[in-house]
């Protein structure tokens, strides 16, 4: 007879106002209680407590990290102190808080000593009880061993800022470890990785776990070339999982009309790809839906995936595409306040055009025509692994010429599509259902 575990802790969780963050971990959290029945203890570590506590998701604890992320922590401070993420005091903050994480590395080692001697631990003892109290640690859903996007350049400062990520997601599964807790990593994209630190950052935080579950054939082929250890799994990403209830009145509104209502999830990764590149993204999307509104009478609806209150974050992108456009009337901009309100928004696209992976997976979802920009190799993946590549535009290829054809396709051909894609995600959904129970099972059984 099985035996539901009764505490499973949830690590790597990022910060909520990104929608996808927050998808991904409402279906994780759904998926695990799914198998291990609802009256599983689950908890959290997060960069974002009050984020997280915000989702009202029933946890049983929502505690930090066992190391601040540098980045997150001058996030925090410099949207207080109105310093922007170019400047060289948001460079020097970041320095001085990856100083202090070194701090934080010393007491969590020597707290983890201590309570293997059945002592109090000297810092974040709520973290260590659930830790050392789990009967499983899950790494959550995400893109949490990479170095650097794939089809755009990169700025060596972010590059160590993605080593500080590395860095604080192997030491967590390290002392996860140290304590002897099985330890799954649900669905990830992995990499790309350009340097021996990322290479060996990664090697050592998958070595350390049980199984290993990879959301794309892209990334399952890299952790093939870096030789782990530990059981993978290939399946898809968890948000194809993630299904609130959400209304249908533009639905019903573009089937009266015939006309196509344009889903636009803009944004870019501001902090590595150029000023050129930003501008020409701008004008290229613009120019795009210009043509769309005259050649197919569209509705155009920007819904901002990720607002960070930085320069260029996606609602400032959407602002900037809106102004350089002729047609401005009637094109609006949604700002939702969860990932709950931005699917049911978003499902009542009729094409959807995403710069972002979770827009882009959620319309998959609902078997809605998707067109991506791609920037990593994990959008990539996905659309090659859902058959949808040919509705790939890659960053460093945008024109308005390529984008307004792919739209045209999409609205051309959406009955098609939304069959076709209605038997490959019900596929993928049992699949990836099949591969979670597979992934844990294993340690929820006497």
């Amino acid at each position: 007879m099985s035996k539901l575990p009764s505490r499973i802790h949830i690590v790597h969780v990022g910060t909520m106002n990104n929608m996808g963050t927050q998808a991904l971990l409402e279906s994780d959290v759904s998926a695990l209680r799914e198998i291990a029945g609802n009256d599983v203890l689950l908890s959290v570590s997060t960069t974002d407590e009050a984020g997280v506590k915000k989702l009202s998701l029933g946890l049983d604890a929502v505690v930090p990290n066992l190391v601040d992320i540098p980045f997150r922590k001058a996030d925090d401070l410099a949207i207080r102190l109105k310093i922007s993420r170019s400047s060289s005091k948001y460079k020097a903050l970041t320095f001085l808080l990856t100083i202090y994480m070194l701090f934080q590395v010393e007491l969590s080692i020597l707290s983890a000593i201590l309570v293997k001697m059945r002592l109090k631990p000297l810092y974040r003892s709520k973290v260590f009880d659930r830790i050392c109290n789990c009967n499983l640690v899950i790494s959550c859903s995400d893109e949490n061993f990479r170095e650097v996007p794939s089809l755009i350049s990169s700025q060596i400062y972010w590059v160590f800022v993605w080593w500080s990520i590395l860095f604080e997601r192997t030491f967590e599964i390290s002392v996860a470890r140290y304590f002897k807790k099985p330890t799954v990593m649900f669905p990830n994209s992995v990499g790309p990785f350009k340097t021996f630190v990322g290479r060996f950052l990664s090697r050592l935080s998958l070595n350390n776990c049980n199984r290993i579950l990879i959301r794309d054939s892209i990334s399952y082929e890299l952790v093939k070339s870096l030789d782990i250890k530990a059981p993978r799994i290939l399946t898809s990403d968890s948000v194809l999982l993630f299904s609130p209830d959400f209304p249908s009145k533009l639905k019903n509104n573009e089937k009266s009309n015939n006309r196509p209502v344009i889903g636009v999830s803009a944004g870019i990764y501001n902090h590595t790809v150029t000023t050129t590149e930003i501008r020409k993204y701008i004008k290229e999307h613009a120019l795009a839906l210009d043509i769309a509104i005259e050649e197919l009478g569209a509705e155009v609806i920007f819904l901002p995936h990720y607002i960070t209150g930085f320069r260029y974050d996606d609602l400032e992108i959407s602002n900037l595409i809106l102004q350089s456009m002729k047609h401005k009337n009637g094109v609006r901009i949604i700002q939702v306040d969860n990932a709950r309100e931005f699917k049911s928004i978003l499902g009542q696209m009729s094409i959807i055009v995403s710069s972002k992976m979770h827009p882009a997976v959620i319309g998959i979802s609902m078997f809605t025509p998707t067109l991506c920009i791609a920037y990593d190799h994990k959008q990539m993946g996905f659309f090659e692994d859902i058959g949808m590549s040919q509705f790939l535009v890659r960053f460093d290829e945008i024109s308005h010429e390529v984008i307004f054809s792919k739209i045209n396709s999409l609205w051309e051909e959406r009955g098609k599509l939304h069959e076709e894609l209605e038997i490959k995600v019900t596929a993928l959904q049992e699949s990836l259902r099949i591969s979670l129970r597979k992934a844990i099972c294993i340690y929820i059984q006497e």
